[in-house]
């Protein structure tokens, strides 16, 4: 799987600090909320044009990559 991770910028003076979309005030949580309500890529892309298809599949590869951690019982 190729790394896209390069298109998910931070900047502490933008959107909270929170992961956007190559520098975009798009920020990953909205696009995978997106997701989460149903809407296709199609959807999103027509919903968003400033994005391009990469924009989403990195969004998801973030957040899977995110969630893989282990959680450590004391």
């Amino acid at each position: 799987m190729e790394s896209l991770q390069h298109r998910i910028t931070t900047n502490p003076h933008q959107c909270g600090g929170r992961p956007c979309i190559r520098g975009m005030r798009i920020r990953m949580a909205d696009v995978l909320q997106l997701f989460a309500a149903g809407l296709t890529a199609e959807q999103i892309l027509a919903e968003m044009p400033d994005l391009e298809a990469p924009d989403l599949q990195a969004a998801r590869q973030c957040a899977a990559r995110q969630m893989d951690y282990p959680r450590l019982a004391a």
